[in-house]
């Protein structure tokens, strides 16, 4: 009978449950949110090295040994403020595009996308903030001819872009990510899908 008691009790007894603590969800790859060949208009072939940042850069050395050496030092003053990784993709209508700088050419069609992922979203905004392959931000209420600081890009407070008819230039921070993109020779709805197609991989 003592037995059956103790059992009873035991049996009465409530317990905590403990819920496991959910993982934050992984960040993105950086070569995973680049553009991507199906974010490029037809009449785009991706250059060769389009990857992570020090494989482009190795291809590049083979190209332009001085321009590779100018970016090599770009990516290595990010990675003094925190970057972990970064990657690089370049899409162009003729292959001389692709050992130019970032692909700004005023005669062929080219785009270009940099994500860097920092350690945390302190360090992204700060290097944002500082600038990013050799492009800052304006001043807050500068205002220039083609030029947009903050919300107005659609990409978030912490943004900027550039529009020429040449050149097109959006720098913006999402998350722990600085994001970099260069569109050359291409219309402005093709620049806004290029932004519109890395903006939500930057988790």
């Amino acid at each position: 009978m003592l037995v059956v008691c103790a059992v009873a009790s035991c049996q009465g007894e409530t317990h905590a449950v403990f819920s496991p603590v959910p993982s934050p969800s992984p960040h993105t790859a950086p070569t995973v949110a680049m553009l991507q060949s199906g974010d490029v208009p037809a009449g785009l072939g991706v250059c060769l090295g389009s990857g992570p940042i020090d494989v482009y850069l190795s291809v590049l050395s083979g190209a332009d040994a001085a321009l590779a050496a100018r970016e090599s030092n770009l990516w290595q003053q990010l990675r003094d403020q925190g970057a972990i990784a970064g990657a690089v993709s370049v899409y162009a209508a003729n292959p001389t595009a692709c050992k130019t700088e970032l692909g700004a050419t005023t005669t062929v069609k080219a785009m270009t996308s940099l994500v860097f992922q920092f350690r945390d979203e302190g360090q992204a905004e700060r290097a944002w903030e500082s600038g990013v392959f050799g492009f800052a931000p304006p001043p807050p209420g500068q205002v220039s001819p083609g030029l947009i600081r903050g919300t107005g890009t659609g990409l978030g407070q912490s943004s900027f872009t550039y529009d020429r008819p040449s050149v097109r230039l959006a720098c913006w921070r999402r998350s722990v990510f600085v994001s970099l993109v260069v569109v050359s020779n291409l219309d402005l709805n093709t620049f806004h899908a290029a932004t519109a197609a890395i903006d939500p991989r930057l988790n």
